[in-house]
C-alpha cells in the first residue's frame, strides 16, 4: 500500500496564520509536528506500507522535501504540480506513478491538512478499506457525522454502520437539509480520503474521463527529475481540465463504496473548527503564546510576537502574527477569505507571504522598509549558498552578525567574519554562502528605486530555480 499525500492547498481560511506561500499544511497548529507530518506520523503502525507519493505545488517542494526528511522519509517520491487541477488530475498522476514502479499498489488517498484522533479506529478502518481495494472497489471515507454541517458535502448510501454501496453523493446543502440528512442516519460528511488499487482508477478513468487520463500520462512521460522532485510537463498538466475525483470517477462508477470513519475527524477548515480540535481551559478558550484574559470565554486567542490582552468578550478570534492582526467574531471568522481577496486584489505582500520567507538555503525575515529601502535578517544554512544573481534596480549592503559569509562578487572572492561588511553595486554578479558548521546570520540593506522579489536574474542555482 503507497500513502498518496494530497498537499495543494492554499488554506486561506485560516489567514493570517496560513499563506499561500506556507498554508496550514506546512504549519505547527497542534504541537510539534506540521499537520503534513502528522498525516504520515498517523500511518505508523500499518503493515505492508511502502514510500509514500506526495504531489504538491511546486512553489512548496521545499518545505515538503525538508519536512520529510525531519521524519527521516527520504525515498518519496514528490510530484510537483505546475498549477492546481484539482484533485483528479493530481490522484491520476500519483497512480500512474506508482504503476510505472510497482505491480499494482493500492494506493491510499490522504489530504495532508486533517485531523483525526482515534488513531486506533482509523487503523481499522482502513483495514477495512484495504479487504475492499483489493476486490477491485473504489474506497472513500465517510466520516459520522456530529453536527449538521452546512461546509460539507454529503454521501448518501444503502446501508448504514458497515461497507455500504455509495447511493448518492450530495453537494453541500442548506441548514433544514442537513439536519435531515443528520437525523435519517442514512448520510456522512465526504472526508475527500480514498483508497483503490491503481489499475482500478485508471481502468475507471479510462471509462469516464479519457481525456483527463492521457493529458496526465503524457505530463508524466514529458515530466523532469530536478534534485528529487518529478516536475509534470507544464504545458501538458496545464491543459488538462480542472475537476474533482468525485465529479471525474466517484459519481460515475458503480464500484464505490463507502467505510464509515468515526474517529475524530476534522478538516480544520475554519479557526472555529481549530478551536473546537485545540485543547481548551476551564473556560472554553484556545489560547497560544503570550496572553492574558479577563472575562473571556469559549474564544481562540494566537499571540505569535507580542502580548496579546483581551478583556470582557465572548466568542471571538483573535490572530497576531509579525505583520498582520485578524479580529473576529466566531461565527464571522469563516468570512477570513473576504479579507485574503482583498489583500490579493490590492496586490499586498500579507496574502501571500508572512514576514519570514523560507527558502532552501535558509530564511529572511523582513525588518524594515520604506521608500528606496529595505532591512533583512538572513539566516543562511550551514553548507548552503544562495544563487549567483545580479539586480537591475538596487544595491546591497551586507553586515555578517554570526558565522562566516563567503561573497563571490564578480571575479572577486571575500571571506567575511562578524561584524565585517561588504558592498554589492546595482548591476554586479554576487554570490552569498555560508562555508562554516554554525547558520549564517547577516543584515541586508538594500537600497534603490525598486525592491521586489522579481529583482532577481540567475545565472546559477544549486536548486534549480528560474
Amino acid at each position: 500500500m503507497i500513502p498518496v499525500i494530497m498537499s495543494g492547498g492554499s488554506g486561506t481560511r485560516l489567514w493570517p496564520l496560513s499563506r499561500k506561500h506556507k498554508p496550514k499544511q506546512f504549519l505547527a497548529l497542534f504541537g510539534n509536528n506540521t499537520m503534513f507530518q502528522e498525516t504520515l506520523h498517523r500511518l505508523e503502525g500499518l503493515t505492508d506500507l511502502e514510500d509514500p507519493i506526495v504531489v504538491c505545488n511546486s512553489e512548496h517542494r521545499f518545505m515538503v522535501a525538508e519536512q520529510l526528511h525531519e521524519l527521516d522519509i527520504d525515498k518519496a517520491k514528490i510530484i510537483l504540480e505546475p498549477i492546481g487541477r484539482d484533485t483528479a488530475p493530481a490522484i491520476t498522476v500519483a497512480a500512474l506513478q506508482a504503476v510505472s514502479e510497482e505491480n499494482d499498489p493500492i494506493l491510499l488517498v490522504l489530504a495532508a491538512d486533517h485531523v483525526i484522533a482515534d488513531l486506533t479506529v482509523f487503523h481499522d478502518a482502513i483495514g477495512q478499506a484495504k479487504q475492499a481495494a483489493e476486490s477491485g472497489l473504489l474506497v472513500t471515507f465517510g466520516i459520522v457525522p456530529t453536527s449538521a454541517n452546512t461546509g460539507y458535502g454529503y454521501i448518501q448510501v444503502n446501508e448504514k454502520n458497515t461497507i455500504s454501496k455509495v447511493k448518492a453523493f450530495v453537494e453541500k446543502p442548506d441548514l433544514a437539509t442537513a439536519e435531515s440528512y443528520v437525523n435519517s442516519g442514512d448520510y456522512y460528511w465526504n472526508s475527500g480520503m480514498f483508497m483503490f488499487k491503481a489499475s482500478t482508477l485508471i481502468n475507471e478513468l479510462e471509462r469516464f474521463y479519457p481525456e483527463i487520463l492521457e493529458t496526465c500520462r503524457q505530463a508524466l512521460i514529458k515530466s523532469q527529475q530536478d534534485l528529487d522532485f518529478i516536475r509534470l510537463d507544464e504545458q501538458k498538466f496545464k491543459s488538462c481540465e480542472a475537476i474533482s475525483i468525485d465529479y471525474a470517477v466517484m459519481e460515475q462508477t458503480d464500484k464505490a463504496v463507502v467505510v464509515p470513519l468515526d474517529a475524530g475527524w476534522n478538516d480544520v477548515g475554519s479557526w472555529s473548527s481549530l478551536w473546537e480540535c485545540a485543547k481548551q481551559d476551564d473556560n472554553q478558550n484556545v489560547l497560544h503564546g503570550d496572553v492574558m484574559l479577563d472575562d473571556v470565554h469559549n474564544s481562540y486567542i494566537h499571540s505569535e510576537h507580542r502580548l496579546v490582552s483581551v478583556l470582557g468578550l465572548d466568542d471571538i478570534t483573535v490572530v497576531e502574527t509579525a505583520d498582520a492582526v485578524m479580529v473576529a467574531h466566531k461565527n464571522s471568522a469563516q468570512n477570513v477569505k473576504l479579507i485574503v481577496n482583498q489583500l490579493n486584489k490590492d496586490k499586498r505582500q500579507e496574502a501571500d507571504n508572512h514576514r519570514i520567507c523560507y527558502r532552501p538555503w535558509g530564511y529572511y525575515d523582513s525588518i524594515d522598509q520604506g521608500e528606496r529601502f529595505q532591512v533583512k535578517r538572513i539566516t543562511v544554512n550551514p553548507g548552503a549558498s544562495l544563487s549567483l544573481q545580479m539586480h537591475h534596480h538596487r544595491a546591497e549592503h551586507w553586515v555578517v552578525v554570526k558565522g562566516t559569509a563567503k561573497v563571490i562578487c564578480e571575479d572577486q572572492t571575500i571571506l567575511l567574519s562578524e561584524n565585517e561588511s561588504t558592498y554589492i553595486p546595482i548591476g554586479r554578479k554576487h554570490r552569498l554562502q555560508n562555508p562554516g558548521c554554525v547558520p549564517l546570520q547577516i543584515i541586508e540593506v538594500q537600497s534603490g528605486s525598486y525592491l521586489g522579489e522579481d529583482d532577481i536574474v540567475r545565472f546559477d542555482d544549486d536548486y534549480y530555480r528560474n
